[in-house]
């Protein structure tokens, strides 16, 4: 049974909060000077908060072109199943349309966790590999 919760939506999550969802959802934390740079420097966030905890986010990286990709798409585990998660992304995809240019093609992408691909089909997205596409691939560089 879903319980009811009172969700507001901002566009600003601190370092800290960003890495307690990264934690939250298995993922790792990241340098807190590496985390304020990305921060500062996507196009987009949102950030779902129940009272002032923030409870899930995600955020938009472009090069004001036609490249987009969805980064960051986190829930806390005891949120999900609530919306929550759906709300994020939609009002990500609104942003997208009105705000990267708008009226012209754009290529949107982003990296699903394992399981998920059917949210996201939900959006838009294709699940990778197709006839045309190869599998998404990706390159963590630890120092």
């Amino acid at each position: 049974m879903e319980r009811e919760v009172s969700i507001k939506y901002t566009n600003s999550v601190t370092c800290k909060e960003y890495n307690t969802l990264r934690q939250s959802v298995g993922w790792s934390e990241i340098e807190s000077v590496l985390t304020k740079k990305g921060l500062k420097n996507s196009a987009f966030i949102i950030c779902a908060r129940c009272g002032k905890k923030a409870v899930g986010m995600a955020r938009v990286i472009t090069d004001y072109g036609y490249v987009v990709y969805i980064a960051d798409v986190m829930v806390l585990p005891e949120y999900q199943g609530m919306g929550i998660g759906g709300e994020i992304m939609r009002r990500v995809m609104e942003y997208i349309n009105k705000n990267i240019s708008p009226g012209q093609g754009k290529y949107v992408t982003l990296a699903a966790s394992k399981g998920k691909e059917g949210f996201y089909e939900k959006f838009g997205l294709v699940k990778r590999p197709t006839q045309d596409l190869g599998s998404g691939m990706s390159l963590w560089i630890q120092k």
